[in-house]
């Protein structure tokens, strides 16, 4: 078996992508299982890929919220002469993909919401930290027993940044991408709100909010961005949840809600608790409320789950 530092003993592959893969691994310093997400070797002759990589541990490393997957630790590794390997260490989320789960096809709208309320508050606490995922998509949430974790904040950026990428290139999944995304406007909390709601509305209905045969390349085309479709209706889904997928989809992104809102209201519909950053934490959403919440009731609702412990909160 092959031994990173020393000390991380890497046991199988759990996960491929076009730029890293993710290994099932023991720690044998601290004798626990932990995953090693490290660069595939194609791109290990990336001169940036160091510290793209621990940027990325960086990012990930200031969340500590029970619906992030948390960062342990971050190295390098020698694979041939002159060309360092980059890896971070992170806690081993033992469960299935969201990705998986729908390949059934929809889900129970009540568990629909409850796995996006998880994600949602674990944007707010991401978005408090001034942190854009850039990649919300089934294959990046994963179900535990414990309840969903966010993974892959490997292009997650400061919000507001701009963004250089080559010309040509989208960072990010093409079906999960805001408009303003493709027309390469900076990084904002809104671009993830718009993945969101196109998360709860493929958990919803099992398939995404653009018409059947919408190719990538008519996603990603230059302002020939593909109109998401109204949510179809779905027996005993609340209407609250309904407005909510609505808003998340909106073009203008001043008229989606916030990730603290989408977390309480989710929470609220299925009698959830989520762990989400003081009000005072987190701006003021600029859209109207989804649902009748004063702002007092807000406030009080927001009081009550952060103090909560979170050992009482676990997914059903």
């Amino acid at each position: 078996m092959r031994t990173l530092a020393g000390r991380y003993q890497l046991a199988q592959r759990i996960g491929l992508g076009g730029m890293s893969e993710v290994w099932r691994a023991h720690d044998l310093v601290l004798d626990r299982p932990v995953a090693v997400k490290l660069m595939s070797p194609e791109q290990q002759g990336e001169e940036t890929s160091v510290e793209r990589i621990r940027a990325e541990a960086r990012n990930a490393a200031r969340l500590v919220h029970p619906n992030v997957a948390s960062v342990h630790d971050f190295g390098t590794s020698t694979t041939l002469p002159g060309r360092e390997a980059p890896y971070i260490v992170m806690e081993l989320a033992e469960g299935e993909t969201l990705a998986a789960h729908l390949r059934a096809g929809p889900l129970d709208w009540r568990i629909a919401v409850r796995v996006c309320a998880e994600v949602a508050a674990a944007l707010a606490a991401a978005h408090a930290h001034g942190i854009v995922h850039r990649d919300v998509k089934p294959a990046n949430v994963m179900l535990t027993p414990s309840g969903v974790k966010v993974l892959d904040f490997g292009i997650a950026t400061p919000a507001g940044a701009p963004d250089h990428s080559p010309d040509g290139m989208v960072v990010g999944t093409p079906a999960y991408l805001a408009p303003e995304q493709f027309d390469r406007k900076p990084a904002t909390p809104a671009a993830d709100m718009y993945a969101l709601g196109v998360l709860l509305y493929y958990c919803l209905t099992g398939r995404l909010p653009y018409a059947a045969g919408t190719t990538a390349t008519q996603l990603v085309g230059a302002r020939r961005r593909v109109a998401a479709e109204p949510l179809p209706p779905i027996e005993g889904l609340p209407p609250e949840v309904a407005e909510l997928c609505r808003q998340c989809l909106a073009d203008d992104p001043s008229r989606r809600p916030t990730s603290l809102m989408a977390a309480l209201l989710l929470a609220e519909v299925v009698d959830a608790r989520v762990y989400v950053p003081m009000l005072a934490s987190v701006p003021r959403p600029r859209p109207a409320p989804v649902s009748e919440w004063t702002e007092r009731a807000a406030t009080e609702a927001t009081e009550a789950v952060a103090l909560d412990d979170w050992s009482r909160t676990g997914s059903a």
